[in-house]
């Protein structure tokens, strides 16, 4: 099972940037100790200016909805809540902080206890989960 990670990075190296206002996120896949670059999704300066417009998180939220996290160093109380609500946790690590090492050390806390926000993201989603509780007949 894998999952995405998304970090605010203008150089895809270094998480340098606010959630609101970045240029660029860098999506990787963790898979056990590997990890990938799947994509690298840029807007535009009339995309990222931080002159309060919702909207603009909207569709920064929207391209990150299958990701488990976001990595950025600063992040507002609306985007948390819009992400939070959207089921992607925001982590907020300060500027300069390296991607590789950020990833390094989710894929080593795989082997032991993952965080609750990146446990609950490697459950697999059984589809057919109450299909033994209809077919008991159980009632309320």
């Amino acid at each position: 099972m894998s999952v995405k990670i998304a970090f605010a990075s203008s150089d895809r190296k270094i998480v340098d940037q606010h959630f609101g206002a970045a240029e660029a996120f860098a999506i990787y896949a963790l898979s056990g100790d590997d990890a990938r670059l799947v994509e690298i999704a840029e807007f535009t300066d009339h995309d990222t200016a931080m002159d309060g417009n919702e909207g603009k998180l909207a569709a920064k939220i929207a391209l990150l909805a299958d990701c488990a996290a976001v990595y950025c160093n600063a992040v507002g109380a609306s985007a948390i809540k819009q992400l939070l609500a959207a089921g992607i946790q925001p982590m907020k690590v300060e500027e300069g902080a390296v991607i590789d090492a950020l990833l390094c050390g989710l894929a080593h806390s795989l082997d032991g206890t993952p965080p609750a926000w990146l446990a609950k993201n490697l459950k697999p989603r059984d589809a057919g989960r109450f299909d033994a509780m209809d077919a008991e007949g159980w009632q309320e």
